[in-house]
């Protein structure tokens, strides 16, 4: 591909836009996703270290599809409707509410994303935050590293199966059903709360259909996959925390508006449960956040979908979906109109 944003349709091949930065294009298409990219279409990129705005209208113009991702200034409706030739966005990153108007799906370009290529990283982390919480090894670790003694650490972290734990997952989206996949190979019995769940659906993911109060009382762990929504948003708050039993485990990787953080903060002040936090309503979090302090709670900094084998899967995924829209197949990862209302 050259370094250059005018590269126009050449030996017949259809143009496509990748808006990506030259950073951001590295950590999403292998160079063999490159290579494939060009067998098949005429590509303009950016060599701006920063994609801008105003640097759009150059790189799209001409292109039937385009390429975008973390960092891809908002294809506003205004820009949309100026290249009408546009009919297909491959997103190789996860939400595109920030990305793309709702209105661009009526009679605008079609748009497929990568987020179900994240759900596998998202999924593969909260087992990791599980675990972690079920044996203990960063507390085991950090005392061996402080030389305390063999026994007394054995004694203070005898451990839990998590097989033998009950899973409460909130959302049953492409995330959630990841989790809930781990959670059953581990064994565990599965709550689930999800008001678009049937109860077909509920059998063939071998899960019991609960309310987020029950969830809330009956599960050893609470992870949270739900869309912000209006009738999701603070969906967890004082109230359902007091239900969680001691030594409860709950997990929010999903997004930080679903709980009330002041109750959470709060409960966990008193010392009966703990937590694993991947996302917060303010973010970076900063240096002196309260959560920070507290020694009942695992914290990360909004990186449970993020893997560089992950980056490079959604790079690839979405290659091979314009490969599929230019020959007239099927597409495997397509966003439909009626999907916006339920979708992260």
């Amino acid at each position: 591909m050259r370094n250059d944003t005018t590269q126009h349709v050449t030996d017949g091949l259809p143009k496509v836009a990748v808006l990506l930065s030259p950073s951001r294009r590295e950590e999403v298409l292998t160079p063999e996703a490159q290579r494939q990219l060009a067998s098949f279409a005429a590509v303009t990129i950016s060599a701006q270290p920063v994609l801008r705005s105003e640097e759009l209208p150059a790189l799209l113009d001409g292109a039937v599809a385009c390429v975008t991702g973390w960092g891809t200034p908002p294809l506003s409706a205004e820009l949309l409707a100026d290249f009408p030739q546009l009919r297909l966005i491959a997103h190789t990153a996860g939400t595109i509410r920030r990305l793309v108007p709702a209105s661009a799906f009526q009679g605008g370009p079609r748009v497929s994303h990568a987020a179900a290529i994240i759900a596998d990283s998202v999924a593969e982390f909260v087992m990791l935050q599980a675990l972690m919480y079920q044996r203990r090894l960063h507390e085991i670790n950090l005392h061996m590293k402080n030389s305390r003694t063999w026994e007394s650490i054995r004694e203070e972290y005898p451990g839990r199966l998590l097989g033998n734990q009950t899973a409460g997952v909130v959302g049953t989206g492409r995330v959630g059903r990841a989790v809930i996949r781990l959670f059953k190979a581990f064994g565990c019995r599965v709550l689930v709360f999800d008001p678009y769940l049937t109860p077909e659906q509920a059998a063939q993911l071998g899960v019991e259909k609960a309310s987020v109060d029950d969830l809330m009382a009956g599960a050893d762990i609470v992870s949270l996959h739900a869309p912000v929504l209006p009738e999701t948003t603070g969906l967890v708050g004082a109230s359902q925390f007091a239900k969680l039993h001691n030594n409860a485990l709950f997990i929010n990787t999903a997004r930080a508006p679903l709980i009330d953080e002041d109750a959470l903060f709060q409960e966990l002040k008193t010392g009966r449960i703990f937590a694993a936090l991947d996302v917060y309503s303010e973010e970076p979090l900063p240096l002196d956040s309260r959560f920070r302090s507290l020694p009942n709670v695992l914290l990360s900094p909004h990186t449970a979908g993020h893997t560089l084998d992950t980056h490079l899967r959604q790079g690839q995924a979405m290659v091979d979906e314009i490969q599929r829209f230019l020959r007239g197949d099927a597409l495997r990862y397509e966003v439909t109109a009626d999907m916006l209302a339920t979708m992260a």
